[in-house]
């Protein structure tokens, strides 16, 4: 889960500038953590919460045979 959230950040980010820079199409992408879209933004800090989750959470667990 936390490399596709790891990969998604950068694929938005990277598409994003790819934009601004001329070099790739314009679509309808917004860029994580900054543009004014209120459900990208909504959705980007839901999936960082859930790698942030997913961290605080992490437990071994041991099974004795």
């Amino acid at each position: 889960m936390c490399a596709g959230v790891a990969a998604m950040l950068v694929l938005q980010t990277t598409v994003s500038v790819g934009m601004c820079l001329a070099v790739s199409p314009v679509i309808g992408i917004t860029l994580p953590f900054v543009s004014a879209g209120g459900s990208s933004v909504l959705a980007t800090y839901i999936t960082v919460g859930l790698v942030h989750a997913v961290k605080m959470h992490k437990k071994r667990f041991i099974f004795d045979a």
